[in-house]
């Protein structure tokens, strides 16, 4: 399971409202985007750390209930914060941005980059078909925020586009497959109303508990992009395949590379 870093874009949108209805007063709501950025970056590594690492090399914590609760198990359990705080950070790029079409080229080309480390760490070959990285699914996503976008007076249109998209995401195997695609719909469909993503993203992936906490820091969101600005933005786009690279080579001459 993989998490790709994602920006909000360089400028705000002023015609989109802000969130209609948050249960935390705004005085209160003191996460910027880049400090989301930089959460979903680290539990994205962590739980990457457990998947490649720890799996195989595992340490027991404490006993629950008799059963063993391991570091591979608390690496994993803090990664399924990363992707509805990326998938939410998408939405807020695609809503704010002034150029989709730079925004789109953007996902698409990461998507690209990121095939070869993403195949390197999890098959150890330049060329694995079976599975594609994250970054699909985010563009998959972004070309289904623009069919409701731009297809609203023509419903029928609208939905032979997504339904196609869906089969595209679920053909290619995207990772988070058909439940990435519709998470990312769902939140740009309740974007104005964050205390509805919280509860329809609980109940909207397996991991119920561990992806709703995900929306704790969501609800702090004050709407800014913070401090990461400028081209720094690219550093986001690029952690992911660089992590991916870096975490190959770190199997291949210290494990002798495990699949």
């Amino acid at each position: 399971m993989e998490e790709a870093p994602v920006v909000i874009a360089e400028e705000q949108d002023p015609g989109e409202s802000k969130d209609r209805f948050n249960p935390i007063p705004e005085r209160f709501r003191v996460i910027s985007g880049s400090v989301l950025k930089v959460i979903a970056c680290v539990t994205m590594l962590i739980d990457h750390i457990g998947e490649h690492y720890w799996l195989r090399h595992d340490v027991t914590l404490f006993l629950r209930s008799g059963r063993p609760y391991t570091l591979y198990m608390l690496a994993r359990t803090i990664g399924r914060l990363a992707f509805p705080l990326f998938c939410f950070l998408i939405v807020e790029g695609f809503v704010h941005t002034h150029s989709r079409y730079r925004y789109g080229r953007n996902l698409l080309l990461f998507a690209l980059v990121s095939e070869i480390p993403w195949n390197l760490v999890h098959n150890g070959e330049v060329f694995f078909v079976r599975s594609q990285n994250v970054f699909f699914t985010l563009f998959f996503g972004f070309l289904g925020m623009c069919t409701i976008q731009y297809m609203r007076d023509k419903p029928q249109k609208m939905g032979l586009l997504l339904l196609g998209l869906m089969v595209a995401s679920y053909t290619m195997n995207c990772d988070y497959g058909l439940t990435g695609f519709g998470f990312l719909i769902m939140l740009y469909l309740l974007r104005n109303t964050r205390a509805f993503q919280a509860v329809v993203g609980c109940c909207f992936l397996t991991t119920l508990w561990q992806s709703g906490a995900a929306f704790v820091p969501i609800l702090f969101y004050n709407g800014e992009r913070g401090f990461i600005r400028g081209k720094w933005k690219y550093t986001f786009y690029a952690f992911y395949p660089v992590h991916l690279l870096v975490l190959f080579v770190i199997k291949y001459d210290f494990f002798s590379y495990m699949k």
